[in-house]
């Protein structure tokens, strides 16, 4: 079936979307695909709510502003949505809706997406998969990375060779290690863009380091680079999730742009390093995907440190949706009943299927 797939991450740039021909085993093809940038106003009011929601942290009611970004995501899914469909020339059989994470506490079974998923089937004719987490983290789990069962049944597709590992790279770094069995490992790495972009943003300098170029001219700082090393998250086993404001920034103040956004870089990179020494076997290849890997000076320090590293772009793959392809491909093994995470990518005891059904209440088309 047809099933199209969103993700909106942390950074907060827009709206991925993706459909994608599969029955949740296998990738037969691969539909149309956009992104669909948030305007200023909408980006504010992102960004209002993330605040907010680090000051809330889950205690207590809800801050107001959720309210007025779930308004915001869920125009610029259906904006998004819409697009797609009409280059698609049909309705997908099924949606597959992440929402945007403003807060994920797993420590606390605490994940918390903004945006209604009834108001995405009311306003597509379609139904949706939603909340995949949820199952995850109340069973004991981290509820993420969600992605790895995509990850496995691309690499079928493609054929690299393995062990290999997925790379992604946006607002948070996660990997998916393959074994030549088929067997998963997966965890968060560390920051990934997000850092990076909240020290150009401070400075004014844009809203990302276009190309690398900001870090490339500076000089890495090795002392706070070690100090951000010694975060917990970098001495015990995996699998484990985080947060991308689990690291403080109070220590780029004393630095130029280009020194802070050189050491950002580079621990990026060295997080991914220092994650690499828990996989069972070297990967013989990674395979890099998000935004980071359009970051030259990113990929190079990957490179310096982890040998093969290749773009998903470079080995047929479309580098800039694959989590949206992996939502729509989650919402089919949802709908299916199958596991869409295990004890090695989120630590929960067994394979968990996971998410909800929503179907259009306040429409005429056909639903599955």
């Amino acid at each position: 079936m047809l099933v199209m797939g969103f993700m909106s991450g942390t950074s907060l740039d827009g709206v991925d979307v993706a459909v994608v021909e599969t029955d949740g085993e296998r990738i037969e093809g691969f539909g149309p695909s956009a992104m669909i940038a948030f305007s200023a106003a909408e980006r504010a009011a992102l960004e209002k709510a993330t605040r907010d929601a680090l000051l809330w942290d889950g205690f207590g009611e809800q801050p107001l502003s959720f309210g007025l970004a779930g308004e915001v995501i869920e125009a610029a899914h259906l904006r998004a949505g819409h697009h797609v469909i009409e280059r698609l020339g049909r309705l997908p059989d099924l949606v597959g809706f992440h929402g945007q994470t403003l807060l994920h506490r797993p420590e606390r079974k605490l994940s918390v997406q903004i945006g209604d998923p009834q108001v995405i089937a009311d306003g597509l004719g379609v139904s949706v998969v939603a909340q995949m987490r949820q199952d995850d983290l109340l069973a004991g789990g981290q509820g993420a990375p969600l992605v790895p069962a995509y990850h496995l049944a691309l690499a079928k597709k493609i054929g690299l060779p393995r062990p290999l590992t997925f790379l992604n790279i946006g607002g948070v770094a996660n990997l998916t290690w393959i074994g030549a069995d088929g067997s998963l490992l997966a965890c968060d790495t560390g920051p990934g863009n997000g850092l990076i972009d909240q020290v150009v943003q401070a400075h004014g300098a844009g809203r990302y380091d276009d190309g690398g170029r900001i870090a490339a001219a500076g000089t890495v700082d090795e002392a706070a680079l070690a100090a951000l090393l010694s975060h917990p998250h970098f001495h015990g086993e995996g699998p484990k999730s985080l947060d991308r404001y689990d690291f403080p920034l109070e220590w780029t103040d004393a630095c130029s742009l280009e020194d802070a956004a050189a050491t950002l870089t580079a621990f990026t990179a060295e997080a991914v390093a220092v994650t690499a020494r828990i996989l069972p076997q070297v990967p013989e290849i990674w395979v890099v995907c998000g935004g980071g890997s359009h970051n030259p000076t990113l990929m190079a320090a990957l490179r310096a440190r982890l040998g093969d590293c290749r773009t998903a772009d470079e080995v047929g793959l479309r580098s800039d949706f694959v989590e949206a392809e992996a939502m729509a491909f989650l919402a089919a093994r949802s709908l299916r009943g199958m596991p869409l995470t295990f004890p090695g990518t989120t630590g929960v005891s067994q394979p968990l299927t996971g998410g909800t059904i929503w179907r259009p209440e306040n429409t005429l088309a056909e639903v599955v």
